[in-house]
């Protein structure tokens, strides 16, 4: 079986929450594409109820296409302590940062339940579990504490 990077991280060390590169692959024509770990919440220590991740991902899924260029996607870990997030190019830890950061603003004070997409039950699997509650106070846990650029070093925060 191949190894997974994720599983290798020691996730008693990490610092959450923080934007990590967990790498660049490039395809046959040298296009790259950049995996990031999103962490909100330390790992083993807590984790955003289902609902409110789910209405954090449908949310977060179109602010951040505003924001940064060449986004592929962006899905829950299982966990629930954050996000993959996949995009073309080589965006920086800063231009990650920055993106998540205006866009979990804008889920803890502007957003609206009719600005949450794909809440019925022919735009989504699990439609009855959403929480636009759950989505603010988890987005305002995640402000206050800063968005670290370094998994292991809270010094540095965008």
């Amino acid at each position: 079986m191949a190894e997974v990077e994720s599983f290798s991280l020691d996730h008693t060390k990490v610092l959450a929450p923080y934007v990590r590169l967990i790498g660049v692959e490039r395809g046959p024509r040298g296009d790259a594409i950049s995996n990031y770990d999103i962490r909100l919440v330390q790992p083993n220590e807590g984790e955003i109820p289902t609902a409110g991740l789910h209405t954090i991902e449908h949310t977060i899924a179109g602010l951040l296409r505003t924001r940064l260029d060449g986004l592929i996607d962006i899905s829950p870990f299982g966990c629930r302590t954050g996000f993959h997030l996949i995009a073309w190019g080589e965006p920086t830890p800063e231009q990650i940062a920055s993106a998540i950061k205006s866009s979990l603003e804008d889920i803890a004070f502007t957003v609206e339940w009719d600005d949450v997409p794909g809440t019925e039950a022919i735009s989504c699997g699990n439609y009855r579990d959403h929480s636009l509650h759950s989505a603010r106070e988890w987005a305002k846990r995640v402000l206050e504490q800063g968005i670290s650029l370094d998994a292991f070093d809270r010094s540095r925060i965008a």
